[in-house]
């Protein structure tokens, strides 16, 4: 019967989601920010990675029938801003629409390739994604040769020197098939082969002599022929050469890391702070320690290398425990690198500014929150991920209130801490701030109790204990189906009720298709978690500026 009473009460334009219960199908635009911005590497509670995989490559196909040029618009927005964990959605979706039927699209996703691929293992994943949709044509050809072509040499040899190979695929292979010196000098005349472009291209294909290439290759054969650290660690001062051009056995010495941090991109930084710390250069007090507070705590770089608040995260979480998420290598954090990685959590979303609204934050802690993994970081779950978010917000409104939310049998519950299984409902007000470090928030939130999901319990909390509340942030996967009141429901309720024309924001932590914010009310706004955007959207709408 519940059931069927589900089904029958069912406001138009609700949709049965994953989970059974009730909730709206978002438009295709939005699945296709959520798909690139989060992804589908880890799945979630209710749908495997696969099916979340083919649900979305639907909607991508829907965006492009129906509009390519601002399909491929987004992508490059996404990708090039910076705004996504990991940049293989947006290589995904740029394949898709080189394939696409429309010549214009085609033509679109072809000629926004450096700006999605910025990399060889972007280029490469491009190439692997590419053959599953088109053939290798004339206009694939001269947009990858175009991409090799687009370089200075300097620029191109430390990208094959860095990336030399990506599941197999070489820029042996790509420059056997794109022909770049006749692809390119055919198909775009502003692009310049030159002699040193054609003599690094015949030691890529061909290997052996490198004269005539940039001196970095040169150096990176002397790094693989290289007999001691210190001979390594040597031509790394004097080349830039970086870690994936070294030989493994010599990645053991602190000279060698101490040499790759002189001029080491952030991205790897973040990266290899274990590895660091493990072989000795980051030590309390030390110079290497001194150097990486000094990065992290840049902001300005940390933008321009699109270091994305995920990649901080996830570093922060494993780097203060000392361990891999697998078990694997054992170090003794540093704590002033870790105060910096929090810190730098904070920079990497810029200067947000603060609505000055009323807001309940309210973090779904059911058990389905607990399934899958953002972007594909092990161990890092929506349930986490949303309580670092919330941060943000604390950190940038003087009046919010936090709380954790799960549902099932029974009244309010808030404040205690025991464990009521599936039992009753639970609204737990959560007591962390921006003061508190990142990962000690993140553990809090994890060790709540689990329940089902009901997304209208943070408007019913609210009118129940008389909270004046302009703006409600609810962080969840929307897979809500416990409860009598759909959570749009609940807020029309608390509307009326109060007397405050309250808004929703529903920030999506899966790259589902479904929303508790119902798209007919101008009042609510669903955006994606984890989108650098995000916290200056929230607060946009909850000053109504948007």
């Amino acid at each position: 019967m519940s059931y069927l009473n589900r089904l029958v009460r069912r406001r138009d334009g609700e949709a049965i989601n994953s989970a059974g219960g009730r909730s709206f199908p978002v438009d295709d635009w939005t699945r296709l920010r959520r798909f690139l911005v989060l992804g589908t590497e880890g799945g979630s509670f209710y749908a495997g990675e696969a099916t979340l995989t083919r649900e979305n490559a639907g909607a991508v196909q829907r965006c492009l029938t129906a509009d390519g040029a601002r399909t491929v618009a987004e992508i490059v927005a996404v990708s090039a801003e910076g705004r996504a964990p990991k940049n293989d959605p947006a290589v995904f979706a740029l394949a898709m629409a080189a394939g696409a039927a429309d010549d214009a699209t085609r033509k679109a996703a072809l000629d926004a390739l450096p700006k999605v691929c910025r990399t060889g293992t972007h280029l490469f994943r491009f190439a692997m994604f590419v053959e599953g949709f088109r053939g290798w044509g004339r206009g694939l050809r001269r947009a990858v040769g175009g991409w090799y072509a687009g370089r200075t040499a300097d620029e191109l040899a430390y990208q094959a020197v860095k990336y030399r190979q990506r599941e197999g695929v070489t820029h042996r292979d790509l420059l056997r098939l794109a022909h770049p010196g006749k692809t390119v000098s055919a198909g775009n005349p502003t692009l310049n082969v030159t002699t040193e472009h054609a003599r690094l291209f015949e030691w890529i294909v061909r290997g052996g002599d490198t004269k005539g290439t940039p001196e970095i290759v040169g150096a990176f054969t002397q790094a693989q022929e290289a007999a001691t650290p210190e001979a390594t660690a040597a031509l790394v001062r004097e080349h830039g050469l970086p870690r994936e051009a070294l030989r493994s056995d010599h990645l053991a010495s602190p000279e060698v890391w101490d040499a790759l941090l002189e001029r080491m991109p952030m991205t790897a930084l973040v990266r290899n702070l274990a590895t660091m710390t493990r072989v000795g250069v980051l030590a309390p007090g030390s110079s290497g320690t001194a150097r990486v507070v000094a990065q992290l705590g840049d902001a300005d770089r940390l933008r321009r290398a699109r270091v994305h608040p995920i990649a901080v995260l996830a570093a922060l979480r494993t780097y203060a425990a000392g361990h891999g998420v697998r078990g694997r290598g054992t170090w003794n954090p540093v704590r002033e690198v870790v105060d910096a990685l929090d810190a730098a959590f904070y920079a990497t979303f810029g200067n947000v500014e603060p609505a000055g609204r009323r807001m309940l934050v309210a973090l779904d802690v059911s058990g389905s929150m607990q399934g899958g993994s953002i972007a594909g970081v092990p161990g890092l779950t929506p349930r986490d991920a949303s309580a670092a978010l919330a941060l943000i917000t604390a950190a940038t409104e003087e009046r919010h209130e936090i709380v954790g939310f799960f549902a099932g049998r029974g009244g309010w519950k808030g404040g205690t801490r025991r464990s009521y299984g599936w039992g009753e409902d639970g609204i737990t007000p959560l007591a962390i701030g921006p003061r508190q470090r990142l990962d000690d928030v993140v553990n809090t939130v994890s060790g709540l109790p689990f329940g089902g999901t009901d997304c209208a319990l943070p408007m019913r909390y609210a009118l129940a204990q008389g909270r004046e509340i302009d703006t409600f942030v609810v962080y969840t996967d929307s897979e809500t189906w416990a409860g009598d009141f759909a959570p749009a429901a609940a807020l029309r309720a608390y509307r009326e009720q109060s007397g405050i024309d309250a808004r929703l924001v529903v920030v999506g932590m899966v790259s589902n298709g479904f929303s508790i914010a119902d798209p007919t009310d101008a009042g609510m706004l669903d955006v994606v978690g984890f989108d650098t955007a995000t916290p200056q959207l929230i607060s946009d709408f909850a000053r109504g500026t948007v």
